[in-house]
């Protein structure tokens, strides 16, 4: 297939998921209506395509504000809380021992400095938690304050470009939460000990969603699973974060399509890196449980193809023979370098269950968690569609690589 067709499919695989659909989150009507389009695209190459499901939450919301005589602060409601109508004393906390000798039943809190300075993980989040985000859960769950507004400013680790970011985001987390930016934190705090009116519109509806599995024709004795997450941040069109990686991998399924034989290969488009439970994922583990001996190498791809620099890789964990055929593979392409390793998307997963594993993404990475992800400039324009092109290439030769090293004649 010449490239100016592959260039041609990728922008209109990004077209459909950034424009057409654009919203993607877990629950919202647009996942269900991605991971549908997906699932066909892929089973239109001749996959064998399952789409396991998973209960989630699909969570709307309108305006939130805090209100004290005559003034009101505009606030926003945390992804995934509940909404509410509060009025209140205001207490003020910046640091986690404060919040540990306070009294805050049926009061509204605000988190400000020190405790806010990181985005907390959900509580149930498996992968990542560390002890001081569980015990700040722990305390704010125990003190039950009616309403919690969190001052914040950057956290590009955790919470990608937004500012500000919000300090919880977990649907499991069910005291009312709103947050704001560390200058209005600031105008807030001069209230404390006020009465104050605190109001938001939000909901949590119970939703579905699915994982889209595509399997190539062999037995499943030995395979190589070729991932990237299909969901995107609430409110934002997702094209690096992660249009352009399901635009990989559906062009590499166009290029894979005759191949049969070992290793057998798996597309997987996960649903819920962006969501505060990662429900994809864990269906994912759940439903492997016990057979990842069986994957000789996951590859993840992640907010690839930057308008900017290179495309980068990193490796985990590969045997050494294997690490070769992927030099050998990825050295034909100039605008494919090595990365640094990084830690934050779906090849952990894998890490954790002692698969080798690669990753793809940009050399810009640190600029594109630090400014664009999660926010509403992750649009197609910040996309070459060249550069994924080359990806697909390269992960086809990588393929066809290890197949003919295996001793496996049949690679059509």
């Amino acid at each position: 297939m010449y490239m100016s067709k592959l260039t041609e499919k990728a922008n209109e695989y990004l077209d459909k998921l950034c424009l057409e659909i654009s919203e993607r989150s877990v629950g919202s009507s647009g996942n269900r209506q991605a991971t549908a389009w997906a699932s066909e695209v892929l089973s239109s190459f001749g996959y064998q395509t399952l789409c396991p499901q998973f209960d989630c939450i699909h969570w709307t919301h309108g305006e939130a504000s805090l209100a004290y005589e005559g003034q009101r602060f505009h606030l926003n409601p945390s992804p995934y809380s509940l909404g509410c109508g509060v009025t209140a004393p205001l207490l003020v906390v910046s640091t986690v021992e404060e919040l540990a000798g306070l009294v805050c039943d049926g009061k509204a809190l605000l988190l400000h400095g020190d405790i806010a300075r990181e985005q907390l993980m959900p509580k149930n989040f498996d992968f990542y938690n560390p002890p001081e985000h569980q015990r700040i859960i722990h305390l704010l769950e125990s003190r039950q304050p009616a309403a919690i507004i969190s001052a914040t400013g950057r956290n590009p680790e955790l919470a990608g470009g937004m500012y500000p970011f919000p300090l919880i985001e977990d649907g499991d987390f069910n005291i009312p939460s709103l947050y704001t930016t560390e200058e209005e934190g600031l105008r807030l705090a001069a209230l404390a000990g006020q009465t104050v009116e605190v109001h938001s519109e939000a909901a949590c509806i119970p939703a579905k969603g699915c994982i889209v599995i595509a399997r190539s024709r062999g037995m499943e004795v030995s395979k190589i699973v070729f991932c990237a997450h299909i969901d995107s941040k609430l409110g934002t069109p997702g094209a690096l974060d992660n249009a352009s990686g399901v635009t990989v991998l559906l062009l590499l399924a166009e290029l894979l399509k005759e191949y049969q034989g070992d290793p057998m290969i798996e597309i997987v488009m996960l649903n819920g890196e962006d969501y505060f439970s990662a429900a994809g994922q864990k269906l994912y583990l759940s439903e492997n449980a016990g057979k990842f001996d069986q994957v000789m190498l996951a590859v993840n791809i992640d907010a690839a193809g930057y308008h900017q620099g290179n495309s980068a890789f990193s490796y985990y964990g590969l045997p050494i023979a294997l690490e070769s055929r992927a030099r050998r593979a990825f050295s034909a392409f100039p605008d494919i370098i090595e990365g640094e390793a990084w830690y934050q998307s779906d090849h952990s997963i894998f890490i954790q269950q002692g698969v080798p594993a690669i990753a793809f993404t940009s050399s810009q990475y640190q600029e594109i968690s630090t400014w664009i992800t999660h926010t509403e400039r992750d649009t197609n324009e910040m996309v070459t569609a060249e550069k994924l092109v080359s990806i697909a290439l390269a992960l086809r030769d990588l393929l066809l690589l290890i197949h003919a090293g295996l001793g496996a004649v049949d690679t059509r």
